[in-house]
């Protein structure tokens, strides 16, 4: 996810624009640049690659200033090059984008077929010269832009300054957020509250389609019609203070070791333990009139969706579905009376996943969000919101939220199970029983990490890796693939253990490690028979199980990971840890970029 930081002020502002996007790093990035207006001219500093290259260039080239723009742009299109950074600028306005301009082809022949010249690959450039060529026109910077906005067609955060007009910046987001922050003397742009939490905590989130003109004194917004409207300033809350890994090497490792406290502060908002009871913050309607829910997501996340379905179809009896969410619309899916909606994201802000949302409330779908950032788009705009309290998640590949949003929805499939009758008391103060010992388990599974680092080097010098589980220890397989294929490069599949015999048996041979997620319990068997015929043609087993698994399966095995005996619906919480320490230790032993792996984004904000 691309990051924008805009500062209007009147002292020089190329350190602080820099700080801003030292606070964005955690997105994902692959060039980065600056821009301020320096003698009535626009100045830029661009570099492809991490910021210490932008923080070479500015060492080199000081860029002074008390307007500008600055930007972390993770490629769509056009590669990484410095030349395709941002900000992109012509002599008239200099921008910054997140997003995708989709119809940018069609406006880029129009502005070559008229003479103008594009020098980058992008479709964000084609911006600069609409505003451009109004404004040689004639037209003050406020009515080209309100005169280009509606010509373009997809998802967009746009960051605007002004050479001849120096005392304004301009902003405008359709599908990506965007930020005003308010301070003393000077104003501020930014993606998102965190963005700009060192430069303020008085803070204004423009809605779908708004755009603002941002003096030093003063900020005016208007809505898609022109017409000047007023968003509430609130208090962001956003840490002033930049998160550091603390004695840890990594932010992955540092977020998956912060889960058992995590997990009990989001399970803390839900559990009610004197009661025995599982509650869920007051809604606008009533979960009993629920006849079947559709869950999507991307990602991680989707496995959340994944296992969800578990848990709802066991203890309420309802129908899921689980969508991939850049899937959903294009099927063209049926949504019936009596569905609830629900989406998962960490960020609040995965595009996908917010047309998704905005598809099923165009159907008059009632809607809930298992959100980690209560003030995105999504968390306000869903009927719902379940808040996970995973702090921020700096590390690309989520570890915390993910099991924050496991415990989230665990605590929904309860209430659903209430409200539809199919639940006891009784019945669900065992589970409250089993969820308030979730964090300890998790300490407990953390307590295996050196044994887990010790035998990472059994996959980590391989090329493919398998997964197997059965039961919500499927998705849980899909999961420790994707983190092993995001962090390490090893390509890696899951698969729900009974599919082995049926095509991907033929994968195996003993240059091919198979982690097997096998906690005792009714499928254990099954999982290990499974097993057995792939150990039976070379493969090289890893068993994750608790210490009466291991004993009964771990023979043969050439590593083993001992984990808590625990109760089966706690159980991907709990085996969520060794998936995601053997993924880290194994990208450690493989030298590659833990926290910021190439070519991935925090957030994807665009389809």
């Amino acid at each position: 996810m691309c990051g924008i930081v805009g500062i209007i002020g009147t002292d020089p502002v190329s350190d602080r624009l820099f700080e801003g996007l030292k606070r964005l790093e955690y997105r994902g990035y692959d060039s980065a640049g600056i821009a301020t207006i320096v003698d009535g001219r626009i100045d830029r500093r661009r570099a492809k690659g991490k910021l210490a290259n932008l923080a070479e260039r500015l060492r080199e080239e000081p860029l002074p200033g008390t307007v500008g723009i600055a930007h972390t742009r993770w490629a769509t299109h056009g590669a990484p090059t410095t030349g395709n950074a941002h900000p992109h600028a012509t002599d008239e306005v200099a921008i910054v984008h997140n997003g995708i301009i989709e119809n940018f082809r069609p406006l880029r022949q129009e502005l070559e077929a008229r003479g103008r010249t594009l020098t980058s690959e992008t479709d964000s450039e084609v911006v600069a010269h609409l505003v451009s060529e109004a404004i040689e026109a004639g037209k003050h910077p406020r009515e080209a832009v309100a005169a280009v906005l509606p010509r373009l067609h997809g998802a967009f955060a746009i960051a605007m300054l002004f050479p001849r007009y120096p005392d304004l910046i301009i902003g405008a987001r359709q599908g990506a957020p965007l930020t005003v922050g308010y301070g003393e003397g000077e104003n501020f742009l930014g993606s998102d509250a965190h963005a700009l939490a060192s430069l303020t905590q008085r803070i204004a989130y423009l809605d779908e389609g708004d755009w603002a003109v941002v003096e030093r004194d003063s900020v005016q917004i208007y809505d898609r019609d022109n017409a000047p409207v007023e968003r509430p300033i609130v208090h962001s809350g956003a840490s002033a203070a930049l998160v550091d890994k603390g004695n840890h090497r990594h932010f992955m490792q540092k977020e998956i070791y912060e889960q058992p406290m995590v997990v009990a502060q989001t399970l803390k908002s839900y559990l009610r333990p004197l009661e025995e009871q599982v509650a869920l913050p007051d809604m606008a309607f009533d979960l009993a009139g629920i006849e079947r829910v559709a869950i999507i997501a991307c990602g991680t996340a989707s496995y959340v969706g994944m296992i969800g379905k578990y848990w709802i179809e066991q203890f309420a009896r309802l129908p899921v579905e689980v969508d991939v969410a850049s899937e959903f619309r294009y099927r063209d899916p049926v949504l019936l009376p009596g569905t609830l909606g629900i989406v998962v994201s960490q960020s609040g802000e995965t595009a996908d996943t917010l047309a998704a949302l905005r598809h099923m409330k165009q159907a008059n779908v009632t809607t809930a969000g298992i959100i980690n950032v209560p003030t995105s788009s999504m968390a306000r705009e869903v009927d719902l919101l379940l808040p996970t309290h995973a702090g921020p998640e700096i590390g690309v590949a989520s570890t915390k939220a993910f099991t924050c949003q496991l415990s989230v929805m665990a605590a929904l499939a309860v209430n659903l199970a209430r409200a539809k009758g199919r639940l006891s008391a009784a019945d669900e103060a065992e589970i409250v029983r089993h969820l308030i010992e979730a964090p300890a388990a998790l300490n407990e599974a953390l307590a295996h990490d050196a044994e887990i680092e010790a035998m990472a080097h059994t996959v980590a010098a391989a090329r493919d890796v398998l997964y197997l589980g059965r039961g919500p220890d499927y998705p849980l397989a899909l999961e420790g693939a994707l983190k092993l294929k995001e962090i390490s490069y090893i390509h890696a599949e899951g698969y729900a253990s009974g599919e082995m015999k049926h095509g991907p048996i033929a994968l195996i041979d003993d240059n091919v490690p198979l982690i097997v997620l096998a906690p005792s319990g009714p499928l254990f068997d099954k999982t290990v028979s499974n097993m057995k015929e792939a150990q039976a043609r070379g493969a090289q087993v890893v068993l994750i199980s608790d210490a009466d698994g291991i004993a009964s399966a771990g023979e043969d095995a050439v590593a083993t990971i001992e984990m808590p005996r625990v109760h089966p619906l706690i159980a991907p919480l709990v085996y969520a840890v060794p998936v995601q320490l053997l993924a880290y230790h194994v990208a450690v032993a493989k030298g590659t970029d833990v926290d910021q792996p190439r070519n991935l984004a925090k957030s994807v904000t665009v389809e």
